[in-house]
Parts: C-alpha cells; sequence; structure tokens
C-alpha cells in the first residue's frame, strides 16, 4: 500500500457522517455583511482559503471537514473577518487529529493580520512586494507615533525590506503565532491596530539590537536570519521593546536590602519600577534584624522582616509590567535567619493574613553548613542579622567558621537574640512547606559562590526569580541579566546535532546580548552601574525535549545524560570564545581584573574549588571532548567582554513562540489542553503522532485511548514498548536522575539553570533525597516543585469498555493531575504561560 493511499485510509477513520443536505441549509440562510451590503455565503471563498492555508500537508487536511466546520461556526450577519475566525476554529478544533491543522490555523490567523495590516488578501496580491512595503510602512509609523526609537530611520529600510522571507512564517505553528498576534505585535496607538507583519517583526527586533554596530545593516540582516529561523530567541522584554523609544532588555533583576529604612523603602520604589518595565524582580532581604531586636535610635524593639515582605508583596502585586504581564517576584532569605520560621509559612493559606504574601514568590538561601548539620543530625542556629553583620556575606570555609564563633557567643551569653533547633526539623519544615505551597523554593548559597566568575568583586546574595541567576548584589549595584535561548530544536539534523551550526548560533547570539548592554533602558541607576561594569548576559537552552525526540533518545536513557553534556560543553565552548573574541574587538569589562577569568578558572574547573570548601566530594563525573586549550589561551591574550555568559531560563513564553517543548525539562503531558483569548484545544504531542504514523498507527482508537489514559501511553497496549521508553511524562521519570542530567549540564554554566522537581505521590523521604542529591551534586538552584495527586478527569464521551474496563466511567482511579500537595492546582499549569520567564 502507498504512503499516499495509507494517509488517506488514516484520514477517512476521522471523516465525519455525510451531513452535505444539513450544510447546504445553513448556507443557504446565512448573509455576509459588506458594508453596507450583504450577500450569501460563499462556500467557494472558504474552500479557496482553506486550499491555500493547507499548502504543504495536502496528504494531512481535510478540507472538505474544515469546511464544514467553518460553516458550522457562522451565523448570519457575519463580517469577513467573523469569518475567517470560524475558518480558524476549525483549524483549531482538529489540532488534536494532526498538528498540521495547527499550522493551517496559523496559516489562516496570518490571513487574517495580513489584511488588517495591509487592507489586501494575501490570495490575491503580490505577497513579496506588499510585506516589504507594509515593512516600512510599519517602521515610519512607528517613528511618527512615538513608538519606535527614530534611529531605525538611519538603517537602509529598503534594503532590509528586501531581505525579508514572508515564507518564514509557515514556522509557527498556532499557538506561537497567536502568542504574538496577541501579545508582541506593535499597534497603532489610537485605533489599537497592529501594524507590523511577523517577519517585520522580527526585523525590527534586531535592527533594535544594533544601533550601535558600525556595519548596522549587514548586522540586522545577520541578527534578523537567526532570530526568524528561531535557532535562538531573545527574551520576552527583548522581544517586547526591541526599537522602542524606552527599550527595557532586560529581564532579571537582583537587589540587596540593607537593614535601613530609608533603604528598605527605596527598594520597594525601584522594585515597583523594575517591575513596571517588565522585569522579573528578586530581593535579598537577609539583612533585616528580627523581631525583638533593638533600634537604638527610637528606643524600642523591630517587628522584624515580615511586616516588609508583606508591602513588598502588595507592591508588587499592583504592578502590570509593560502593560502586557502581572508584576512578579521573589524573596530571598537565610537559613539562619532568626524569623526563618516565619518565613516558610508565607505562601499558606491559614494563619495571621497581615503576615501572608499570596502574590509573592520566596525561596530558601541554603548554606552548606546547614546541609552538612542536616545529614548528621545536628543542631542549628538562628541568629538576628545585626548581631551576626558579616554573616551574610561569607561563604564556604570562612562562614563555617564565623558560625561557629557566633555559636560560641551565643552560648557565652553574649548575643541577644538566638535560637538553637534540630537542623533535621527546620529542613523538614521547609520540604512540608514545599509540598504544601511550592514555596519556598530551595537555592544553595556556597555553590552559587564559590563556583562565581566574579568571587574578587562581591557576594552573590540570593538567585533571581526563576532561579537561574547568580550574580553579586550590593546597596550600590541592582544585578541585572539579560537573556535569550538557543532552540536545540532547530540544530538537529539528519538525525545528528549539527555543532558547527550550533557555534555559528552562539557567536551571533552573544554578540546580540552584549549589545543589550549598551542599548538597554535602566530603570534604576544601581541596575545600569552594575551592568555597566560586569556586563553580564545569559545564553540559555529550549528544545531539548525536542531534540532528544529527533535523535531517538529517552529521556531515560544513558545518552540523554551524555546529550546533555555534549552540547552544554559545546555551547560553553562557543559562548566562553565569543566573549573572548567580544573582548579583543570592544575591550573587557571593567571589573574583569582578579575574576576567576583572568585566573583561568573556567566554569568546569570550579567544581574543584567546591569539593574543596565543602570538604566533601562533588558527585559530578568531569571530561572534556573538546580542545579548551584554545579557549583558555585566547581568555588569557584577550580577557572577556562579559562576566557571566550562561543561564537557562524557564522559556515558557519563547518556547510557545518557537513551538518547541520549554528549557531543559520532558515533557509534561502527552496530550494536554492549551488555552488562549479563542479558547480551549486539545494538543497531541507531534513527535508521538508522527513516530505512530509511520507504523500505520495513528486512527481514531488510538486517539481516543491517548485521551483516555491521560496521555500516559505506557498503558496503551497497541503502542510497541520502545515508543512507550521514548515517550514517558515527565512524572514517570526518576527525579534524582533529572537531578544527574541537570548536574552534568550545569559543570559548563557559569550561572545556573531552573529545574523543576516533578514528584510523583507524596513521599517525604524521596523528596529529600532529591533535593539532597542535587546539592551533592554541585547544584546551585532548584526552581517550583511540582507533585501528583489522584484526581477526577472526566472521560464521559469515551467508552471505557473498548480499553478493557468492565463499564463506563467517568472517572479513573490512575489518572492524576498537577498539585500543590494539598488538593490545589500549582501557579504553573500547562495551559497557561508563566509570566515570570521567557
Amino acid at each position: 500500500m502507498s504512503k499516499v493511499q495509507k494517509r488517506k485510509d488514516y484520514m477517512n477513520q476521522f471523516s465525519s457522517l455525510d451531513i452535505a443536505e444539513q450544510i447546504e441549509a445553513a448556507v443557504s440562510s446565512i448573509t455576509v455583511t459588506k458594508g453596507e451590503s450583504k450577500e450569501q455565503l460563499n462556500p467557494k471563498l472558504i474552500d479557496r482559503s482553506l486550499v491555500w492555508a493547507r499548502a504543504g500537508y495536502e496528504e494531512e487536511i481535510d478540507v472538505l471537514l474544515l469546511r464544514d466546520e467553518t460553516i458550522r461556526n457562522c451565523f448570519d450577519g457575519m463580517t469577513e473577518n467573523d469569518i475567517s475566525h470560524a475558518m480558524i476554529l476549525a483549524a483549531v478544533a482538529f489540532i488534536e487529529r494532526d498538528p498540521a491543522y495547527g499550522y493551517v490555523a496559523a496559516r489562516l490567523l496570518f490571513k487574517m493580520l495580513f489584511r488588517e495590516i495591509t487592507k489586501q488578501s494575501v490570495l490575491t496580491c503580490d505577497v513579496d512586494h506588499t510585506y516589504a512595503r507594509a515593512f516600512v510602512q510599519s517602521i515610519k509609523h512607528g517613528v511618527d507615533q512615538g513608538l519606535y526609537d527614530k534611529r531605525l530611520l538611519e538603517f537602509d529600510l529598503e534594503r532590509l525590506a528586501l531581505s525579508l522571507v514572508p515564507e518564514r512564517d509557515h514556522l509557527f505553528d498556532y499557538m506561537g503565532l497567536r502568542t504574538l498576534y496577541e501579545r508582541y505585535f506593535s499597534k497603532d496607538e489610537l485605533t489599537q491596530e497592529r501594524i507590523e507583519l511577523p517577519q517585520a517583526f522580527w526585523m525590527r527586533i534586531a535592527m533594535g539590537l544594533c544601533l550601535f554596530e558600525e556595519n548596522k545593516n549587514e548586522r540586522a540582516l545577520e541578527f534578523y536570519n537567526l532570530i526568524s529561523l528561531m535557532h535562538y530567541v531573545p527574551s520576552t522584554p527583548t522581544l517586547l521593546h526591541s526599537g522602542l523609544t524606552r527599550p527595557q532588555l532586560s529581564s532579571c533583576f537582583l537587589a540587596t536590602v540593607v537593614d535601613d529604612l530609608h533603604h528598605i523603602f527605596k527598594c520597594v520604589g525601584d522594585m515597583a519600577q523594575m517591575a513596571k518595565w517588565s522585569g522579573g524582580v528578586a530581593y535579598d532581604w537577609t539583612n533585616i534584624r528580627a523581631t525583638g531586636s533593638w533600634i537604638k535610635s527610637i528606643k524600642t524593639e523591630s517587628q522584624g522582616v515580615i511586616p516588609y515582605l508583606k508591602v513588598a508583596n502588595d507592591t508588587i502585586a499592583s504592578i502590570n509590567r509593560s502593560g502586557r504581564r502581572r508584576g512578579a517576584g521573589v524573596v530571598y532569605l537565610e537559613s539562619w535567619h532568626l524569623e526563618v520560621e516565619d518565613f516558610l509559612d508565607l505562601r499558606r493559606n491559614t494563619g495571621d493574613e497581615r503576615r501572608r504574601t499570596h502574590d509573592m514568590n520566596t525561596a530558601n538561601w541554603v548554606p552548606d553548613l546547614f546541609m552538612k548539620r542536616m545529614l548528621q543530625d545536628e543542631d542549628w542556629t538562628l541568629f538576628s542579622p545585626e548581631e551576626v553583620p558579616d554573616l551574610h556575606s561569607l561563604y564556604g570555609a570562612a562562614f563555617e567558621k564565623r558560625y561557629h564563633e557566633y555559636e560560641q557567643m551565643a552560648q557565652e551569653g553574649k548575643l541577644r537574640l538566638h535560637k538553637k533547633i534540630k537542623a533535621k526539623e527546620l529542613w523538614r519544615k521547609m520540604l512540608t512547606r514545599l509540598f504544601e505551597t511550592g514555596h519556598p523554593w530551595i537555592t544553595f548559597k556556597d555553590p552559587c559562590n564559590v563556583r562565581s566568575p566574579q568571587d574578587h568583586a562581591g557576594v552573590v546574595h540570593s538567585s533571581n526569580l526563576c532561579t537561574e541567576i547568580t550574580l553579586n548584589t550590593s546597596q550600590d549595584e541592582t544585578a541585572v541579566c539579560n537573556l535569550g535561548s538557543i532552540n536545540l530544536a532547530k540544530h538537529v539534523q539528519d538525525g545528528v546535532v549539527n555543532y558547527s551550526l550550533l557555534a555559528k548560533t552562539v557567536q551571533t547570539a552573544m554578540r546580540m546580548l552584549d549589545n543589550v548592554i549598551d542599548i538597554n533602558f535602566y530603570p534604576t541607576k544601581e541596575g545600569e552601574t552594575a551592568n555597566m561594569r560586569h556586563r553580564p548576559v545569559g545564553l540559555g537552552l529550549m528544545g531539548f525535549q525536542d531534540a532528544l525526540y529527533q535523535l531517538d533518545v529517552s529521556f531515560t536513557q544513558p545518552e540523554a545524560k551524555e546529550v546533555a553534556d555534549t552540547v552544554m560543553e559545546h555551547i560553553s565552548y562557543n559562548a566562553l570564545l565569543s566573549s573572548s573574541e567580544l573582548a579583543k574587538e570592544r575591550g573587557t569589562y571593567s571589573s574583569y581584573k582578579g575574576s576567576k577569568w583572568d585566573r583561568g578558572i573556567l566554569p568546569q574547573d570550579t567544581l574543584d574549588l567546591l569539593e574543596q570548601e565543602r570538604g566533601m566530594k562533588i558527585e559530578t563525573e568531569r571530561k572534556e571532548t573538546l580542545d579548551w586549550a584554545i579557549v583558555r589561551d585566547q581568555i588569557k591574550q584577550y580577557g572577556m567582554r562579559n562576566s557571566n555568559t550562561m543561564a537557562i531560563a524557564p522559556t515558557a513564553t519563547i518556547s510557545t513562540i518557537a513551538g518547541c517543548f520549554p528549557c531543559i525539562e520532558p515533557i509534561y503531558k502527552n496530550i494536554y489542553v492549551k488555552a488562549n483569548m479563542t479558547g480551549e484545544f486539545t494538543v497531541v504531542n507531534k513527535y508521538l503522532v508522527e513516530d505512530l504514523k509511520q507504523l500505520g498507527l495513528w486512527d481514531q482508537d488510538m486517539l481516543d485511548q491517548i485521551k483516555f489514559f491521560d496521555g500516559n501511553v505506557s498503558k496503551v497496549e497497541r503502542i510497541p514498548v520502545h515508543l512507550k521508553d521514548k515517550y514517558k511524562e515527565v512524572f514517570e521519570i526518576d527525579p534524582t536522575w533529572l537531578v544527574q542530567i541537570t548536574a552534568a549540564r550545569g559543570k559548563w554554566i557559569d550561572q545556573s539553570q531552573s529545574h523543576n522537581v516533578f514528584l510523583q505521590g507524596a513521599s517525604g523521604k524521596l523528596l529529600s533525597d532529591v533535593y539532597v542529591a542535587g546539592w551533592k551534586a554541585g547544584l546551585k538552584t532548584f526552581y517550583y516543585l511540582r507533585s501528583m495527586g489522584a484526581s477526577q478527569i472526566e472521560k464521559s464521551t469515551l467508552d471505557a469498555k473498548k480499553f478493557g474496563f468492565t463499564q463506563k466511567r467517568t472517572t479513573m482511579d490512575t489518572s492524576q493531575q498537577e498539585t500543590n500537595g494539598n488538593g490545589s492546582s500549582m501557579a504553573c499549569a500547562i495551559d497557561e504561560d508563566c509570566e515570570a520567564c521567557q
């Protein structure tokens, strides 16, 4: 049987019953409003649009099925725009049957956007010419309205317009283009109509990132070709603001609050400004004295840190970032702070609401000494910061020595406020609150500092909102990080990773990230000071799961760890080489002298340093496959342009735009519901569908079974064993194995990674084991804990008898949903974008 016939047979299984008479009756009763006149709906015009939209997917897409569904969505008196929406809804309705319908839906959305901007039909006009003209007009219009930077007019707009590649619009799936359509494309300030097409959007981003380049037109084309192919995608703030008059392009801001009332409220005000301009904010509050401590100036006792955190919470909740996203922030507290137990309760739904912060994330800043004491079942002493003023800025062996001295002082009665508890008791409470509320996250102080390239220039007092940034902060410096992510899925070709292409992507991406620093609008002076002095960037990664699928590797296989290790080594190698090449061209960053780079210490070397400071072996394998002498020699000769170069952020939004899986995580579900402003629709893992097609197993019955088992293919008998292993969902994978993969990747990274913990069940021992394993492996940070509990998922449209059950049920004992451990759903559901991420 030919491939074409197989496709037809498989499509026939999805075909609905013949309802020609019903459709004909519906068409005769529908009129279309065009200006002042009305005319009868013409199905041939719908067919024409659908045939155009399915180009390249003729075998997968049933035009008649789409036409009939479109007519079902029509109503009397509708406009042409309404018809466009009806066609899009029709295509979206069938995405679960074949991912190709998602690409058809994207093309239909583009067709509607094209008409909105050009007032012409993509079916009848000269698309390339119209597209190019619309780009030039959009740039001029944006400048005239004061939206775009007038320096965009200094580019050769005609040349750039002719270099646009409209065909790249077909790279978008529906959710990717819909995300840009709803939230990213620039709009006319008066009419609120969009003014740029997708390729014009990419070109505007590219132009905005090379305002200070000498050969700005050539660089704009280089940047455009990288991002329009989605080999690399800048972070959301960069996509929102590049080329605008106020280009706040940075993602993350980290600051330390000093124990001074003026500085406390200055930081609250700065927090609002940074959140306003689309930044995720993180504040370290460890310096603030505890409840009961003495305030000399007014001769009274302090109310502690918690009331200030409540103020910070309400401030961040009131901010609308760039008019597009809610403000988002996190607060950090070190684990020896006297109020750490109250801090653990901030996100609970019980207790005094005046001491709760439901809108703000929280994170523990855990020193190595605490972990040692916990593992040895020893005591742990809590202090008030004003009595141990240097403790927060010490780490490693120096911290341990000073901590012991303060404990001795407490025993001798030389400290006013302190409390001794069992370290295991506090650890148990940390994990209990984490399971109950998802907070505070667990992050490790000593690995972040010992492995920091900037240990000569200050202290890392916290991580950021998404726990991938590890930069120094002080009263005078607010750390700023500029992010973007490589789409690894685009670098797998013919079943192997194209490392030559990856190297080119890294080189261009590093230049783009470095440019952000000089172009950027800084909401605070402290942020500008830090960014100009240290020039940190965070080159990240997404689409790792896509790459494993393309390489035919299961996340559970040892090969997955090898891929993670090797890919990150190549990224690190080229990121450091590129930063050094930029230093040769532009000069080193101003605080370079004395850094680890200057001392010849690279990220992979710092695991040995951590072992020395900790006095324990770091359980992470070290091996190099590339000639690192080249990188070392170049850094020795030219230095580094950037104090930090790599950080792997969550990428929830930009991965949706790029049509890949987020950052470094396994697939959440093989079937899930996506939601946007037009409604909800079901999505099936496109790689699974393709593999099943190749085996002739993809049909309605298979779809129903996958739905019935909530995407868990291990329960579907018809699926071969090797595919069941390949398509295991994240909760089927040992979380300690995922820690090992992250650790293998982490040895190459000078900052950190957003590593979520996925835990099935409610085992406190397993939960502890995962975090201890991460600490022993040298991980710097963890992000969310996501747990699974039994749920009641409706299956009323499916016949359970077909799948081996003796009676039809609307619930399944084996199905599960993501929870906090107390039955409530987690903050970041699969059908939502995490607004704190890229």
